[in-house]
């Protein structure tokens, strides 16, 4: 990255100091805050652009045997927090190693490759993708670059040849540099899944199930039975409000239903940490989207105007959960106008 600074003060002139912080002393000194700034940006950009690893705080926590997760912030992506704000999984078997989701950015996913080498010499053989959304795809590039084979669903074709997928990366360009830039791609799948299929680890297999549409129409989950662990994607939010954008709440909420029942003894969602009560975990987000459809269903079919519906709804349940305030008013628009669409067919 070139970055182009010039001379502080008047044509190069220099200035005598003065002893008290006057206009021109604060001018001064706000030049060389900017200059550090500039400096700084320039030295992580060539850091980020070079093929380098995140330096945010990574650790894979242990699931079970020979499965583990790493955990992103509860928050939005932001240079700060170098896009790390999404989960993603570890398998490890006698035969490779499978990876659910490639987090946010190639230098996360960097980070990640490097702490599976810490632990096992084997191969990343898979990378299985739950959903193509920006803050778990944007990795994709660097597994590919160690020989991993992408494995996505098919209801991901739509999203991938459309405008949103192109403006979302222009849009992650500026909001996530130098993580995020000219240099990122979206990665399609080497293997498209139209069913529930198995990936063989040598004596460990992996199953994946399309458990969509829920969150998006080509949602996964990543099954391990014999082990009780299920790596849900973003069918589960833990510890904040979900984001739902397009979804199909009806169904998603179907999906976590069927998940409830199937008593897994662990959950990995896509963002939060893990959960062991899953009956009681799960709730959360089942009941945030029966919520949003009751409410907003109720003033689609009277025709009320979405502001005024808002505004009447009680979300002290939810309110204090976080993310609230940041995705909420969003989450509600969407689905009033999906319920809209429903109350017309």
């Amino acid at each position: 990255m070139i970055v182009n600074i010039s001379l502080c003060g008047t044509n190069g002139a220099n200035v005598r100091q003065r002893k008290s912080p006057s206009r021109g002393g604060l001018r001064r000194a706000g030049c060389v805050a900017g200059l550090a700034l500039a400096f700084l940006m320039s030295t992580v950009g060539a850091a980020a652009g070079a093929g380098e690893s995140a330096t945010v705080s990574m650790t894979l926590q242990r699931v079970a045997e020979g499965v583990y997760f790493v955990q992103g912030e509860n928050a939005m992506g932001s240079a700060l927090n170098q896009g790390f704000v999404s989960n993603a999984g570890v398998v490890i078997g006698d035969g490779g190693v499978l990876v659910v989701d490639a987090l946010g950015t190639p230098a996360l996913a960097r980070r990640l490759i490097e702490e599976i080498a810490k632990i096992t010499p084997q191969p990343i053989r898979y990378v299985v993708v739950t959903h193509y959304h920006a803050d778990h795809i944007y990795g994709l590039q660097a597994f590919k670059a160690v020989g991993a084979t992408i494995v996505g669903h098919v209801g991901a074709r739509d999203y991938l040849s459309s405008d949103t997928a192109r403006l979302r990366l222009q849009a992650s360009r500026d909001e996530l540099f130098p993580w995020i830039d000219e240099t990122t791609r979206v990665v399609e799948p080497d293997r498209w899944l139209e069913r529930d299929g198995t990936l063989s680890l040598g004596s460990t297999s992996v199953q994946v199930r399309h458990v969509g549409p829920a969150h998006t129409p080509e949602d996964l989950a990543v099954v391990l039975p014999d082990r009780g662990v299920v790596f849900a994607g973003d069918l589960v939010f833990r510890g904040r409000i979900p984001f739902v954008g397009g979804a199909d709440s009806r169904r998603w909420i179907a999906s976590l239903e069927t998940l409830i029942a199937q008593r897994p003894t662990v959950v990995v969602p896509g963002h939060g940490t893990l959960t062991t009560d899953v009956a009681r975990d799960l709730v959360l987000t089942r009941d945030y989207l029966a919520y949003l459809r009751e409410t907003m269903g109720r003033a689609a079919r009277e025709l009320e105007p979405f502001e005024e519906a808002y505004a009447k709804v009680d979300w002290s349940r939810f309110e204090n959960v976080p993310l609230f305030r940041l995705v909420n008013r969003m989450n509600a628009y969407n689905t009033y106008l999906l319920m809209e669409a429903q109350a017309g067919k």
